[in-house]
């Protein structure tokens, strides 16, 4: 009796451990059925528009539902998404535009007369400002209330430039722009002449010139009152004249200031500037006073550091940073940002083919260079590059670009750039948008940059994935072709590129 009853107590218990598991099952398929149900609802299956759209609706929400079988990883090709993967965010804070409004936004094009506009160097504000000492001629910028809004047109029957090299000597006829096409062969000579000779432009040049057999150039057209004159502030610069031939002379800069600060003691004529920080050069007064060389201990020493000759000076750590100058920056931060700068334009030739054409590109632009690594990578590429410095951040890599034997200035972006329309080819600006993030609108950056690039001339922006998803909203209104693509070390890395090429449309064609 004990047996069968315990036989009978084991084959109740696999009974009753069965029922929960059929039940279970039950419970889950149910739950399945309602989850797929929902799924084509929601997707419009049930819609009176699902109905008339035949079966183009419920293959995509077949595709998009999810199955209720095993969970086994599978490699069949999956069904190409419904449009486009969305970045944008779809809620935002209370006083924020949203993305969907920036995609709505269109910018018209300006009206005709400003399709040589330059914003801080327009002749009509020019006039407002006081002639003494030629004030009106320097950078006046308007205001927020007097930026434009719209897009600088390319005059009629405007012509993308030849390819270099032929772009060296020849241009579209309708480009060069009346009396100017027959004069300019003859005055080229004499504007050359004219700009050497400018008394008041021969101490300028003391700031810009390098040490150590560098040499300036100076054109006196045969004047000899005027040439003695030249030759008074020259000495008094601490100038060396190397040769002169008829009415052109040869001077040279000192490697140092040992002599210079002795004559002067003596002299008392031109003083060392009070400013100790020769390389502020943004809205920095001029004063008639020598720039300051750094101190050195012996006659023979090169102030500042010597360079190395071209082009092992372009790989080189600069003197600047060698000796610590740049506050933050070491030689081995110099060192990884060069090859870091070979990989990404190395990258940058394989996603924009033309970038390896020779004579595609001949300006470009590099908004935000640092140390001039992107223009350093492309030095054997028939090309230049300007390379600006923003005076925002560390804005004090510019001597380093010097240094390295390239070209770069100093710029505000929230401010216009001082260059004609459509002056550059290609431009590249590295997280240019997050650095000015709360300092000025990004649509007021690319409405500068849409000025100062050609029609079919590309843009590279490098940026954090949000914020290229707000530039590309803006970008979508200024008649640009745009796309996200991932960064060079594959999809995980948050910065990513926005590349970009501008269409060509002219005045002839802007209202369409």
């Amino acid at each position: 009796m004990a047996v069968g009853a315990t036989a009978a107590k084991l084959h109740l218990s696999s009974a009753a451990a069965r029922r929960p598991s059929l039940l279970h099952f039950a419970a889950v398929a149910v739950l399945c059925s309602l989850s797929y149900l929902f799924g084509i609802w929601h997707h419009g299956g049930f819609s009176a528009g699902s109905a008339a759209g035949g079966a183009t609706s419920s293959s995509v929400s077949i595709a998009t539902a999810v199955s209720c079988a095993s969970p086994a990883l599978t490699t069949a090709p999956s069904s190409p998404p419904a449009g486009p993967l969305d970045f944008a965010a779809h809620h935002t804070a209370e006083g924020m535009e949203s993305e969907a409004a920036l995609r709505q936004r269109r910018y018209e094009a300006c009206p005709a007369k400003y399709s040589e506009y330059t914003p801080c160097e327009d002749v009509e504000r020019s006039l407002r400002f006081p002639r003494d000492r030629l004030v009106y001629r320097e950078r006046h910028c308007p205001a927020d209330g007097e930026r434009l809004r719209c897009l600088v047109p390319a005059p009629r029957g405007y012509r993308n430039p030849f390819p270099w090299p032929a772009s060296r000597d020849v241009a579209w006829p309708a480009q060069i722009r009346g009396q100017f096409q027959s004069e300019f062969g003859e005055q080229q000579s004499e504007i050359s002449g004219m700009a050497l000779a400018s008394f008041a432009g021969v101490g300028s040049f003391q700031s810009l010139l390098r040490l150590s057999g560098q040499r300036v150039f100076v054109s006196v057209n045969g004047s000899h009152p005027e040439q003695k004159a030249i030759e008074a502030v020259a000495r008094s610069l601490c100038w060396k004249k190397i040769k002169e031939a008829g009415d052109i002379a040869i001077w040279q800069k000192p490697t140092n200031h040992i002599h210079c600060k002795a004559i002067h003691k003596v002299s008392k004529s031109i003083p060392f500037c009070s400013n100790q920080n020769p390389d502020a050069a943004w809205y920095d007064k001029m004063e008639a006073c020598i720039t300051r060389l750094p101190e050195v201990s012996d006659l023979k020493e090169v102030a500042g550091g010597a360079l190395k000759k071209w082009p092992e000076r372009l790989t080189a750590v600069p003197p600047r940073i060698a000796s610590g100058s740049i506050e933050g920056v070491t030689e081995e931060m110099f060192v990884e940002d060069t090859e870091l700068w070979k990989k990404r334009v190395g990258h940058y030739k394989s996603v924009i083919a033309q970038l390896g054409q020779k004579g595609r590109y001949r300006n470009l632009l590099d908004m935000n260079a640092k140390f001039g690594g992107f223009a350093a990578a492309l030095v054997n590429d028939p090309l230049w590059v300007m390379n600006m410095v923003p005076t925002v951040g560390n804005s004090t890599t510019l001597g380093a670009i010097y240094e390295r034997g390239l070209i770069g200035s100093y710029q505000d972006w929230c401010e216009g750039m001082s260059t004609y329309p459509r002056t550059y080819d290609l431009i590249h600006a590295d997280s240019l948008f997050t650095l000015y993030n709360g300092r000025c609108e990004a649509d007021n950056i690319l409405l500068e940059m849409d000025r100062i690039l050609r029609p079919e001339g590309t843009v590279i922006i490098r940026d954090d994935v949000d914020m290229l998803v707000k530039i590309k909203s803006i970008t979508d209104g200024m008649r640009w072709n745009s796309q996200i693509v991932d960064h060079e070390d594959g999809p995980l890395v948050r910065e990513k590129l926005l590349l970009a090429v501008k269409t060509y449309w002219t005045l002839d064609d802007s209202k369409q």
